[in-house]
């Protein structure tokens, strides 16, 4: 049952309107560039590359999509960017109709005669093209043909200054904007990049805003914790099963066990050769199963196909079985959004914002999860945790305070979100990343170190607006003259 706590009501003491973000400089001219990208006439179609984003992303309303001919199309998985020669998405799967999922590629084009203008008709590259994505117009091939424009699930304007295009450039190249911003001060260093930060977190409390209005604010909450446990692999199939919580919550209440069974099963993890598996591991799977044989007819409609998942390259800890252990530890309270509110209210020291968020959201493990990573994994000696300290600051960052800010505004709660950016703006750093130590050395000409998570959120925020969208040579990238105009820069 959807929650409306106290706290996000209008505070009657204060001005009714919440004053806009700090961000004021950043934020002009980051709309001045954003503008720049639709200069085109409103006849053409957008650029591909925003198409490709919008596909990527899914900023589409996916429980409406329905093709040219009228079909209606469930996407499982929008498949894994192409950024090489070939269909745009790979491994893409798709369900269309009443037919069974299918996996395959997926090609984006702006317009749909592109397919034969581009050679796609005759080149064998495309021959796993399953779907074809346009902007708008009438299909020209065999193909089960999707329109976007018809499904975005924002105006083109709003989706233009989301998206993002490129990977990281060669580490070589050194960004023109080094030299000026080495002659700014480290007090002009770091506002730069809290500006930059507090746009961060305004987009991505955008993001739980949207999906509040669909779904109500305590299953924004799931759907972004869900997606971030699954990490960059396997976030659409966390998306999927988020998505079924509903169905799997009319099943009734149920424990840790009983929620992990459910879980497992709608996510088709849930192991049936019990024969191959070791004597702990077989315990544990017979109790989930003693629960799931009774509700899989009820849910059998809801279970996404296995070969959604990606298990390669990932660290045992972050195998999604162990992350969904976990899952159904917080669904099973069924108080986190509670916790996490009274949390939020409570005064506590900079230095330990980390860990008394670490504390509101651990569980004690099961005895199984308590001493394995997997299924499959032997016994450890030592006690496993379900949930690091890393990833504990990584879900405060990109979910939990973007969900309270998004709410605090929607509230209109001036002293809410001031309390809100504090947490976020003085957060210890979070787990380095290549991204971070490209964008340190490309800008500031060595390891530069970040002090505050915020600090980090606010290098990635440039580089998604600036260093993304220019050649490694930094021809024509304005983030120079921004810094060489900066506000006391000097």
């Amino acid at each position: 049952m959807e929650r409306t706590p106290p706290i996000w009501q209008k505070n009657p003491n204060h001005a009714t309107e919440v004053n806009p973000p700090s961000p004021v400089f950043y934020s002009q001219w980051r709309s001045g560039r954003i503008a720049d990208v639709l200069c085109d006439a409103p006849a053409r179609p957008p650029p591909e590359r925003l198409l490709q984003s919008i596909w990527q992303h899914q900023r589409i309303h996916r429980d409406r999509l329905r093709t040219i001919n009228g079909q209606t199309l469930r996407v499982l998985h929008p498949g894994f960017w192409n950024h090489e020669a070939g269909p745009d998405f790979h491994r893409a799967v798709v369900q269309v109709g009443d037919n069974l999922p299918f996996t395959g590629d997926i090609e984006v084009d702006p317009v749909a005669s592109d397919w034969f203008a581009h050679g796609h008709a005759d080149n064998p590259a495309f021959t796993g093209v399953m779907l074809h994505v346009i902007w708008n117009g009438p299909a020209k091939t065999a193909l089960p043909t999707l329109r976007l424009q018809p499904h975005c699930d924002a105006p083109l304007n709003q989706l233009a200054a989301w998206h993002s295009t490129e990977p990281p450039f060669p580490a070589e190249y050194a960004g023109q904007c080094r030299a000026p911003l080495a002659e700014m001060s480290a007090e002009a260093q770091n506002n730069l990049l809290r500006q930059a930060a507090l746009v961060r977190l305004q987009i991505k409390a955008d993001i739980f805003t949207r999906h509040a209005r669909e779904h109500g604010w305590d299953a924004a909450l799931w759907h972004g914790l869900f997606r971030a446990l699954g990490y960059k692999h396997n976030t659409w199939p966390m998306q999927n099963l988020a998505e079924r919580l509903p169905a799997m919550q009319r099943s009734g209440t149920a424990d840790a066990i009983g929620w992990q069974a459910r879980l497992l099963g709608c996510a088709g993890l849930l192991i049936d050769n019990l024969h191959a598996q070791t004597a702990s591991a077989r315990r544990h799977l017979r109790q989930l199963w003693d629960h799931w044989w009774r509700e899989r007819d009820e849910l059998a409609a809801h279970q996404i196909p296995i070969a959604l998942w990606r298990f390669s390259g990932l660290r045992p800890a972050n195998h999604p079985t162990r992350r969904l252990a976990l899952l159904a530890h917080w669904l099973a309270r069924d108080d986190l959004p509670v916790r996490l509110q009274t949390w939020l209210e409570i005064d506590c020291p900079k230095t330990r914002l980390a860990t008394t968020l670490a504390q509101v959201i651990h569980v004690d493990p099961d005895p199984f999860w308590k001493h394995h990573w997997t299924f499959k994994s032997s016994r450890q000696p030592k006690p496993c945790a379900l949930l690091g300290a890393t990833r504990a600051t990584d879900l405060a960052i990109n979910v939990i305070l973007p969900w309270f800010h998004a709410r605090a505004s929607a509230g209109k709660n001036s002293p809410l979100l001031t309390r809100v950016e504090n947490r976020y703006t003085h957060w210890p750093p979070a787990q380095d990343n290549s991204v971070l130590r490209l964008a340190r050395q490309r800008l500031f000409s060595g390891p530069h170190r970040l002090t505050s998570a915020a600090q980090q959120q606010g290098l990635l925020q440039i580089v998604r607006d600036f260093c993304d969208h220019a050649p490694a040579t930094c021809n024509d990238c304005p983030f120079p003259a921004l810094v060489s105009a900066w506000p006391s820069a000097k």
